[in-house]
Parts: C-alpha cells; sequence; structure tokens
C-alpha cells in the first residue's frame, strides 16, 4: 500500500523531494524549505524569461509536482521578463527571500541552475541556454 494511497502521488513527493535533497547538497545547506524556495523562485525567474515554446519544452521533461511549481501563476500571453545579465536575473530569485538573503546569491542561483541542468537532457539545456543572453549564461557551471 502507498503512503498516500495513489503511487503516482508517493513518486512525485518522492521525485521533488530529490530535487530539494540535490539543491541542499549542492550548497550545503540543512534547511529543506529554503532550499524549496530557491528552486521554485529559481524556476520562475527562468521560466519568464524563456519563450511559451521553449518554456514548454522545458515543462516536459520536470518531474509531475516540479512541473506544477514551475507553471505556478504562469501567464504565456505575457511578454517574458527582459533579464539580460546575471546579476538581473539573481536579483530576482532573491526576491523570493525578502528579509532573509543569502550570503552568495550568485553561487545560490548558479547552484540551483546545475541541479536543474542535472535533470535535463543536455540538448534541452543547449536550447535553454542558448536562448539567454551571454552575461545570463555565466550562472551555469560547465
Amino acid at each position: 500500500m502507498s503512503a498516500l494511497g495513489l503511487p503516482i502521488f508517493d513518486k512525485a513527493i518522492q521525485d521533488a523531494n530529490i530535487w530539494v535533497n540535490e539543491i541542499m547538497s549542492e550548497l550545503d545547506w540543512d534547511d529543506k524549505h529554503r532550499a524549496y524556495i530557491l528552486l521554485r523562485s529559481t524556476l520562475h525567474v527562468l521560466r519568464d524569461r524563456l519563450q511559451p515554446n521553449e518554456c514548454a519544452h522545458l515543462a516536459a521533461q520536470l518531474p509531475t509536482l516540479i512541473r506544477g511549481i514551475y507553471f505556478e501563476g504562469y501567464r504565456p500571453a505575457k511578454v517574458s521578463v527582459d533579464i539580460r545579465h546575471k546579476e538581473q536575473f539573481v536579483s530576482a530569485v532573491e526576491e523570493a527571500f525578502g528579509d532573509d538573503p543569502n550570503d552568495n546569491p550568485s553561487e545560490v542561483v548558479s547552484g540551483a541552475l546545475n541541479v536543474i541542468a542535472d535533470h535535463v537532457s543536455a540538448g534541452e539545456m543547449q536550447d535553454i541556454r542558448a536562448s539567454l543572453p551571454k552575461d545570463v549564461r555565466k550562472l551555469w557551471d560547465d
């Protein structure tokens, strides 16, 4: 018997926990809620910077619960956010932390993006990176 009664729900929660735990490991954090906020905010800023077609391609590779988080509040008719520099991208992600900012925001955002990249095909990550300004691409470790 599954914990929640449906194996697909259990799998969705397990997959989401894997992503959050990997962010915690990548950044040497012990705060699961903070890691979730980082993942959610990074996904939203990335999503809002991508064109709708590319946004959908990325979503197709996300696990069920992460995909739901990704699309939360999404308005595809809205013009994509004009983020041209990595500092703007980082600042947009950091807004989710309010009065409790991260010590090294660029490193934190890079960590989240690297975890996302670990779970998405190399070809899709190439497409995503190619659609972003050169300065924003510097946030990913090569």
